[in-house]
């Protein structure tokens, strides 16, 4: 498994390509099966759309939420093609990583005339994990 940073390296540059051949404008969806092509064809184990209970005061929460994809259980990849990029769209990778107990994550919005201005790193210092 490739350490964390050189999985966000790649999902970045696939990222990047992937923005570059087709713009703005596709369903998030759209973007989403296409980046998972692409990192699974570099070899990396990728998750789609996983469910990921959590519990809360004791009792199990099935249904919390989803992560658009998952790279070799490190790294959370939260995607968006919207516009108008909101500060509720970090912390919901935020919350996402402090459940999974995950060091960090990446935003990446699909939406903006170039990925670089759509991209954000999320980092959880809360975490156990040591990062790499």
């Amino acid at each position: 498994m490739p350490p964390d940073s050189d999985l966000a390296r790649l999902a970045i540059g696939e990222a990047i390509n992937i923005h570059r051949a087709l713009g703005p404008g596709l369903f998030e969806s759209a973007y989403e099966e296409i980046l998972y092509r692409r990192l699974r064809k570099h070899g990396v184990a990728v998750e789609r759309q996983l469910l990921v209970p959590f519990v809360y005061d004791g009792d199990a929460i099935n249904f919390g939420f989803r992560v658009d994809l998952l790279l070799d259980r490190a790294l959370v990849i939260e995607l968006k093609c919207v516009e108008r990029p909101s500060p509720i769209h970090q912390r919901q990778l935020l919350t996402y990583l402090r459940l999974m107990d995950l060091p960090f994550g990446l935003l990446i919005n699909f939406g903006l005339d170039t990925l670089l201005a759509g991209l954000d790193r999320v980092v959880n210092y809360s975490c156990s994990r040591q990062s790499v």
